[in-house]
């Protein structure tokens, strides 16, 4: 599992309130989105969402996490920018 695009996938989720509109905007398919959630979910041995077929609520756990990744993908983010510059 590449873990930066696990973070990157469920950081969408979350800022995008669904598993559609993730895979929507990461252009990827559905089943894909699901299959990356539920890999990242077994790597942490923790669940960051409760879901339903009509919508997802962060777990406890998964607030923090989305913090951290936030985090995370900022500092990748701002890493290529000064690269670029």
């Amino acid at each position: 599992m590449d873990k930066l695009r696990a973070m990157e996938t469920f950081v969408r989720i979350v800022d995008r309130g669904s598993l559609t509109a993730a895979a929507e905007s990461l252009h990827t398919s559905l089943p894909s989105v699901v299959r990356t959630l539920a890999a990242l979910e077994a790597a942490l041995d923790v669940r960051v969402l409760n879901r339903t077929t009509r919508r997802v609520a962060l777990t406890d756990e998964g607030r923090e996490y989305h913090v951290r990744c936030q985090r995370v993908l900022a500092e990748v983010d701002e890493a290529e920018a000064a690269l670029s510059a």
